[in-house]
């Protein structure tokens, strides 16, 4: 798996986060034995645990420190918040779904990921308490990028995002310099919706 991605993700460190982490313990029984291919996969709920191509070049556009401060939107099954608390200082992640959100909080517990903080997904999307945040990785699509997330982005943050219609999305890396906001594309891709106020309508 982590060859795959090695051939598009270049951060060693990143490299090396995705081999720690053990995604098939992220992965419901009935679709284990595919845990290592690079694919996404279904968790139930509507909902499914990325490719694997798609965590390391979205951890690696991030450009993580140790001591950064992640904001994770979309916890799913917790594998891309384990594989960014091996990256950063700490790691706060909202869910929607809660047997998603309990099941993941006790898969990064018992994996000893005690950087994670999961927590539900409230009326505003982010966690504007816990704000600002040094990076944000968004692991749903939106039709635009949410304001309030980029509220909660600091002075020299990024934020990636996938962006655009049901049927398909650009990834998007967004950074904050003061108050100007750069945006790039990283290419195309294809997630689950966003659920609630800045998803889609009828999400």
């Amino acid at each position: 798996m982590v060859a795959r991605v090695a051939e598009v993700v270049r951060d060693p460190r990143v490299l090396e986060a995705m081999r720690s982490v053990p995604r098939h313990a992220f992965v419901p029984g009935e679709v284990r034995r595919y845990a290592y291919a690079d694919r996404a996969l279904a968790i139930g709920h509507g909902q499914t645990i990325s490719q694997p191509l798609i965590v390391g070049m979205m951890s690696e556009a991030l450009e993580l420190g140790p001591a950064d401060r992640v904001l994770e939107v979309g916890t799913g099954s917790g594998y891309q918040a384990a594989v960014l608390a091996l990256l950063a200082g700490s790691v706060t992640t909202v869910e929607i779904v809660p047997v998603l959100r309990e099941r993941a909080r006790a898969t990064l517990a018992r994996l000893g990921a005690d950087r994670v903080e999961v927590r539900e997904a409230g009326e505003h999307p982010g966690a504007p308490a816990r704000a600002p945040f040094d990076a944000i990785l968004v692991a749903a699509a939106a039709p635009a990028v949410p304001p309030a997330l980029l509220d909660q982005l600091a002075d020299g943050g990024r934020l990636v995002i996938p962006v655009g219609p049901r049927s398909g999305q650009e990834l998007r890396l967004l950074t904050r310099r003061g108050g100007a906001i750069g945006s790039r594309s990283l290419g195309g891709v294809r997630f689950v919706p966003l659920v609630g106020r800045d998803g889609y309508e009828g999400a």
